[in-house]
């Protein structure tokens, strides 16, 4: 029915419960359309739009206290419409704040309303850290149609393997059909081919009906060269700076408050007009902003202030390189005030140590780093010399929340930036690939799976493009072929990433899920998350971490800490003991001094269900007689630590095991 005016604007009002609007581009208002552009060199600005009532050229004229702002209200634009602007007498440019790019990076953009979707994630308020078990996927290869509304129906597998939340990698529009996402030109733009921003919008809706949260990766360090046309409307970039990818960002130059607000507002947008839960910041290592108010303190700033307004709990996760808590430190404590980060140490370790693999960034971790060195501080370089960098690097952790760390042994950059796109399933035996799910599941920090890792999928994650501008795309294949030659890879040099067939091969193998094989492994991975609901010792923060460990072994004791009366807390107490072996023969592990109690097993990456041999040590018995917990003074005594015979577990060779105690009788259960 058709809502009188009042109604009308009371319902949009209703529909942004935190206030927050777009303040540029196609803004849909009763009588029309409100086109508002940043243009501060411009001497005239028209809107051109195409077909419908309002079909031809409208002037814009300068708003007085927006500095470089232009804007014009016009009658009859509804959407669906598509429009450009004309910079002094140009061509018709998309819209830097388009949301809809139906035709590429180089067409038109479209009027979207963003209040016309039916949302039904009114009850759902957001994930607290803790709770983050994070699937990464990139919409294109998760599915053989590579749409939004194909992932849907694979939300029920995802929420059944136990996993919390997917994170989407880059969707903003990037020229072609298949990309990784890192060369989006549009940011605001769903990418058309993914299926365009209502079909973002039913996916993040369908992610919520499904109890999982939705991170989406976003790029705010560069803009793609395709399609690029921010120049003709101002200062966008900055020569003073210089990223791995491209021209930086004007995050801190003249003009650069309106660049700051383009991208702060794109990351509002983002939350309120897609309900996503998180934003993951790309490589903010190449964000570059010496004023005095920092970017990503800023951005944190105006982000958890929209989520406390909307009553949801947003998150900001930031990837970087740099080994610096002072990411996530709250800006009190000199921090930027960012909710998580990457902790890539954490990566390089497993995977050096499951494969041996000594080339590149891995030198850094020969014969140095141990499981047991990153379970107890994720940045193993915090502030000493790296040799693939030859210098100092990283900073300590020491006191941030060990929640506030992100971790995996595989995701896109770590499988994708390899020659040949190699997955852990196609360089490791299954019995590594077991531990390695174990290292990251049973780790102090918040989880990340990598696509198709869950059932041990071999195809690749090679790069791949689909440039429309054959000067671009030769460029792209002489650059890697160089770099290819250069060390030797000669396979990868000949790996064209413009070709359709490239892309083909990156696509998930769902039948890979239901092999023998796969459907092992697949069973541990979802005994794994099982067993991370189960035990409150396992949630991230919860629990005291106690570490041993070596080049052979590390273990790690886990338990709640006491709380309130002592006789209470230890006879309620339940603690978690888990035990890993890097090493290829079986191996003696020690079990900790301070258990009076003994052990029973509660999961082993070796028992024959997942294609292991049942090596494993079962149960481990008391290591002396204990008082029986029949009064305070007695269960104190026994809660203390004591002097003990030396006991110890076999584990299996590359397998990890999983004990637990219980106090409730005093005995194992």
């Amino acid at each position: 029915m058709t809502l009188p005016p009042v109604m009308e604007l009371l319902e949009q009002e209703i529909s942004r419960p935190s206030g927050w609007t777009l303040r540029r581009g196609a803004l849909l208002r009763q009588e029309g359309v409100t086109f508002k552009v940043w243009a501060p060199r411009a001497k005239e600005v028209v809107v051109h739009v195409a077909g419908g009532a309002a079909a031809g050229e409208h002037p814009l004229t300068r708003v007085e206290d927006e500095r470089g702002v232009w804007s014009a209200l016009v009658p009859n634009v509804v959407a669906g419409d598509r429009y450009g602007f004309r910079i002094d007498g140009g061509t018709p440019l998309p819209d830097p704040v388009s949301r809809s790019q139906p035709d590429g990076v180089h067409g038109l953009s479209e009027v979207i309303d963003p209040t016309q979707f039916a949302w039904q994630d009114g009850n759902w308020g957001g994930m607290s850290l803790p709770d983050f078990v994070i699937y990464e996927l990139h919409v294109g290869t998760f599915t053989p149609e590579g749409t939004f509304d194909a992932i849907i129906p694979r939300l029920g597998q995802l929420a059944a393997l136990g996993i919390t939340a997917i994170e989407i990698m880059p969707v903003a529009e990037f020229p072609g059909a298949r990309n990784w996402g890192y060369d989006g030109v549009h940011l605001y733009a769903p990418h058309h081919a993914y299926g365009g921003p209502e079909a973002l919008r039913r996916l993040v809706n369908a992610a919520h009906q499904h109890g999982l949260g939705v991170v989406l990766d976003v790029v705010y360090n560069h803009v793609g060269p395709e399609g690029n046309y921010l120049d003709q409307f101002g200062p966008y970039f900055t020569d003073v700076y210089r990223t791995p990818w491209g021209r930086a960002v004007n995050y801190d130059g003249p003009g650069s408050d309106a660049v700051r607000r383009w991208a702060h507002d794109n990351a509002m947008y983002w939350i309120c007009e897609f309900h996503v839960d998180a934003l993951r910041l790309d490589a903010v290592q190449g964000i570059f902003d010496f004023g005095a108010l920092a970017f990503l303190e800023e951005l944190s700033d105006e982000v958890h202030e929209l989520g406390r307004r909307m009553g949801r709990k947003v998150q900001l996760m930031a990837e970087s390189d740099l080994n610096d808590p002072r990411l996530i430190r709250p800006p009190e404590h000199g921090g930027y005030g960012v909710d998580a980060q990457w902790a890539d140490d954490v990566h390089h370790t497993i995977h050096a140590t499951l494969t041996g693999e000594r080339h590149g960034y891995y030198q850094d971790f020969q014969g140095i780093a141990t499981i047991a060195d990153v379970y107890r501080e994720p940045f193993f370089y915090s502030w000493r010399y790296a040799p693939h960098r030859d210098r100092m690097h990283g900073r300590s952790s020491a006191g941030v929340p060990r929640q506030r760390f992100i971790v995996c042994a595989q995701n896109h950059d770590q499988v994708g930036n390899r020659p040949l796109g190699e997955r852990l399933a196609s360089l490791v035996p299954a019995e590594r690939q077991r531990l390695a799910a174990a290292l990251v599941l049973l780790s102090p920090y918040i989880p990340l799976l990598f696509m198709g890792e869950e059932y041990g999928e071999t195809a690749p994650f090679l790069y791949f493009i689909e440039h429309g501008d054959p000067a671009l795309v030769e460029a792209v294949r002489a650059g890697r072929r160089r770099e290819f030659e250069a060390l030797g890879q000669t396979a990868a040099a000949q790996i064209d990433p413009q070709s359709e067939e490239t892309f083909a091969r990156v696509k998930l193998d769902w039948d890979r899920r239901e092999s023998p094989s796969g459907a092992q492994l697949l069973a541990l991975y979802m005994d794994l998350l099982a067993l991370r609901r189960e035990e409150p010792t396992l949630k991230p923060g919860a629990s005291v971490v106690h570490v041993e460990g070596s080049t052979a072994w590390c273990t790690q004791l886990r338990s709640m800490p006491l709380q309130g009366d002592i006789f209470d807390a230890v006879r309620a107490q339940r603690t978690l003991w888990c035990a890993f072996n890097a090493t290829g023969r079986p191996q003696d592990v020690p079990v900790p001094a301070e258990a009076p109690w003994g052990w029973r097993l509660r999961l082993s990456t070796d028992e024959p269900t997942y294609g292991g041999v049942g090596l494993t040590t079962a149960i481990v018995p008391p290591a002396d007689q204990v008082p029986a917990p029949d009064s305070p003074k007695r269960l104190l005594t026994a809660a203390r630590p004591t002097e003990h015979r030396a006991r110890t577990v076999r584990l299996a060779p590359w397998s990890a095991a999983v004990y637990v105690r219980d106090f409730e009788d005093g005995s194992s259960t």
